[in-house]
């Protein structure tokens, strides 16, 4: 469709698309900085100050080995690929956007929370670049405290440049994403054949105090997704679980390990989805292409697949494109697609609109 005069990509704007994601160390010697970063986020880690760097610097000190022992197995110089993943989703983004506003200049930019680019310097060179619009999108599609707030309030703090700017705040049902994951879902199942097989949907994990407390919306968002993945891909025996689960506090279940012993106690094989992450780094690599799927031979979950992340899938990339697109017309911030289905206290557009409630218990 041509652009209608007046509206977007007839302006010749300078359209800045700030891409958010957590980050990751580039070889085994950032492995020590990327954690000590990590955990002296209050958003992990909630401790008044010098408390927290304190812990932080203790936790990355502890750790080092054994993350960078994970690093190594994912054979990318023992660092992580997540860098290398966002370029190429940034890439395929700013192509898609420049087709999409021929009138426009479109640049793409990243800002990562833990590691470079971090978010203070890519504030710096979008400032440099003077937009007159700029596009907040997180790469990740629920929204949660700890990791989309994170980033934005990161941002907020050091971005002084030009430019309106908008944020899209989740897009846990759009398009383009809920059809990307079906689609790779049926392929695995195709490649299972005729055996039994129950889809785990696989999310990060938080701890169940940030969903009943600080009312995060995370839970609800993760359970919207998936169940528009399970209607689109026809699928008859999925389940949700959780992974990455660290510290003592009670987190979100069943857990993931919990869901790969309970397929093999029911004697079905398991296909494994990353449900939360758009980009393979050692959560997919190495906890579940590794330690889960030893865990399912020892249970006699077999076949054990796992979906790939959606990556640079055209649906996938086309939906994040019409997101910013749509987002052209307004300002402040909003989800694309359904967002939250309840009242969260932590819903940054609840929060806007003065309409945010303390969030409901898990």
């Amino acid at each position: 469709m041509s652009p209608q005069p007046g509206g977007p990509g007839t302006g010749g704007r300078r359209v800045a698309v700030v891409l958010f994601n957590l980050g990751g160390p580039d070889d085994a010697a950032s492995v020590r900085p990327f954690l000590f970063n990590l955990f002296r986020d209050p958003a992990i880690i909630g401790l008044p100050q010098p408390f927290r760097t304190l812990l932080a610097r203790l936790i990355s000190s502890r750790r080092e080995s054994s993350a960078q022992a994970n690093y190594a197995l994912m054979d990318a110089g023992g660092g992580s690929p997540l860098l290398a993943e966002t370029r190429a989703q940034a890439g395929a983004i700013e192509t898609a956007l420049s087709a999409r506003l021929p009138g426009d200049e479109i640049k793409t930019f990243i800002a990562m929370r833990y590691w470079h680019p971090l978010t203070e310097e890519t504030a710096v060179d979008v400032a440099a670049w003077g937009p007159d619009e700029v596009v907040l999108l997180p790469l990740y599609p629920q929204f949660s405290t700890t990791t989309t707030e994170s980033s934005l309030q990161a941002w907020n703090a050091v971005y002084a440049g030009s430019g309106r700017s908008r944020t899209i705040c989740c897009y846990p049902q759009a398009p383009g994403w809920i059809t990307a994951q079906a689609d790779a879902i049926r392929a695995a199942l195709a490649q299972a054949g005729d055996r039994p097989m129950r889809v785990l949907f696989s999310a990060h994990g938080i701890p169940e105090s940030l969903v009943s407390k600080k009312g995060d919306p995370y839970q609800e968002q993760v359970e919207g997704t998936v169940t528009a993945v399970a209607r689109a891909a026809g699928l008859t025996d999925w389940t949700v679980c959780y992974q990455s689960r660290v510290g003592p506090m009670k987190w979100l279940g069943p857990s993931t390990p919990q869901a790969i012993e309970q397929a093999g106690r029911d004697g079905v094989g398991a296909v494994v989805v990353p449900v939360a992450f758009v980009s393979e780094h050692i959560e997919t690599l190495v906890e579940l292409d590794q330690e889960y799927a030893e865990l399912a031979h020892e249970q006699g979950v077999s076949p054990y697949l796992r979906t790939p992340t959606v990556s640079v899938a055209p649906a996938f990339i086309d939906t994040l494109a019409e997101a910013v697109t749509v987002s052209l017309a307004r300002t402040g911030t909003a989800p694309f697609g359904p967002g939250c289905q309840g009242p969260w206290k932590a819903c940054p557009c609840q929060a806007e609109s003065g309409q945010a409630q303390v969030g409901r218990a898990a």
